[in-house]
């Protein structure tokens, strides 16, 4: 168990002693002693005390992944005339016109995103730097709103491909822009302390270290493209070829997150990390109750990991299912999924088709769903450097459309399995 977690049960453990002491002096309707009074300020010496030393060291992870972050920069320093003059679009075209004259700008910056990844392109790089770029502000006069016509800016495409991950949504952390392996120190181990007889010492113990380590996998997505299209210069246009190339990687990296296989080249989703907790319907699956969804939470409620970005995840047949389950089969309609912000056992529930509800379970084969419960911000998805475009003319070259490839460098990272459960057997017919 690490050290955080260990610090969690003390503290959970005075907060009882001190609930204790109050729970007598009401029930008698009486003050606390001098001794009573004396142990509960010491209490609550200690509670705060682990209240700081346990948020200091969540502090400390914090920085990890920002050091991380900011000492991971494949950016080439654009500037901002560059950046309004970079298009997506026209070096596409250059591609399939196997000429980059008009096309300069697209072409420096693919070489020199290169130089900084330390690596060649398939086809040509996009530089981060213009995909994390916002244009200027229409909605503001003074920066632009005179000078462009309604929705022809864009948000930027790195924004675009997380908010269209549910996962993020959820509250998964986000490495973006990262170059080379990286490994993130966790403590997976703390001192122990020993009773020893007066004159004797106790035994050494020291804490451990481990590393969650999280390495490039690539992922691959295309979307195809009139000839007639690539030949527009509409700021539309450009937005059009980004939305449709975020949305097809997104849904992968997405999908993966949670059921990433860990194999075949796969990052290792949520579903196959060892050490997450299990809630386990029946022999052949089982509709969903309100006993397995609280069960959920007290899985990760017994090691001490119900804190951060708690929320459940599911699909919409899991959804619809709930909806009309009562908490208490016999009596009352109040059901499991209620009509609020909070509509599942007084937590978020977010709802995608990402979720599989084609999984196996004795006889139940191809018809069981899955149902999520954890702490999002424990959700590692690490980005590497920037997208990889290939320009394939030939496919569909008897329609004269363009097939263009995406391919972006992902890994995914559970930072302690404890802080995720699941019910991979939930029957919703």
């Amino acid at each position: 168990m690490n050290r955080t977690r260990e610090l969690k049960i003390q503290k959970d453990e005075l907060i009882k002693r001190a609930q204790t002491l109050l729970d007598v002096v009401d029930a008698e309707n009486r003050g606390f002693t001098e001794a009573e009074s004396a142990e509960y300020d010491e209490l609550i010496k200690k509670i705060e005390y682990l209240n700081a030393e346990i948020e200091r060291r969540e502090k400390l992870f914090e920085l990890a992944v920002r050091n991380v972050q900011e000492n991971s920069d494949a950016k080439i320093g654009m500037g901002e005339r560059d950046l309004r003059n970079y298009s997506l679009v026209r070096a596409i075209r250059a591609i399939v016109n196997g000429n980059w004259k008009g096309a300069e700008l697209e072409y420096e910056a693919s070489e020199a995103t290169a130089k900084k990844l330390g690596k060649e392109p398939r086809g040509f790089f996009v530089p981060l730097d213009w995909m994390e770029y916002r244009d200027l502000n229409k909605g503001t006069p003074a920066q632009g709103g005179y000078l462009v016509a309604t929705d022809l800016l864009s948000q930027s495409f790195i924004d675009l491909l997380r908010n269209k991950m549910m996962v993020q949504r959820a509250g998964a952390t986000v490495l973006g822009g990262l170059v080379g392996d990286i490994a993130i120190p966790k403590q997976s181990g703390g001192a122990t302390a020993y009773w020893v007889a007066e004159g004797n010492s106790p035994t050494e113990s020291q804490l451990a270290v481990a590393q969650v380590a999280m390495s490039p996998k690539t992922v691959g997505a295309f979307t195809d493209i009139t000839r007639k299209l690539l030949l527009q210069s509409s700021v539309d246009v450009e937005r059009l070829v980004r939305s449709d190339l975020a949305a097809t990687l997104a849904i992968a990296i997405d999908y993966a997150a949670l059921h990433g296989s860990g194999a075949s080249n796969q990052p290792r989703g949520i579903a196959n990390t060892t050490g997450i907790g299990s809630v386990v319907g029946g022999t052949n699956g089982a509709a969903p109750t309100w006993e397995h969804i609280v069960k959920l939470e007290t899985e990760v409620a017994i090691d001490n990991a119900d804190i951060g970005a708690l929320a459940y995840m599911t699909n919409p047949k899991v959804r619809g299912k709930l909806k009309v389950t009562q908490r208490t089969p016999t009596y009352g309609d109040i059901m499991v999924w209620e009509s609020n912000n909070t509509p599942l056992n007084g937590y978020p529930a977010y709802v995608t088709n990402q979720v599989r509800s084609d999984l196996d379970k004795g006889t139940s084969t191809g018809v069981c769903s899955a149902i999520f419960f954890g702490n999002w911000n424990d959700l590692l998805i690490g980005m590497w450097g920037t997208l990889d475009i290939m320009v394939d003319p030939y496919t569909q070259s008897t329609s004269g459309t363009i097939r263009v490839v995406a391919l972006q460098d992902v890994d995914i990272a559970v930072r302690y399995p404890e802080s995720f459960a699941a019910m991979l057997d939930a029957l919703t017919t």
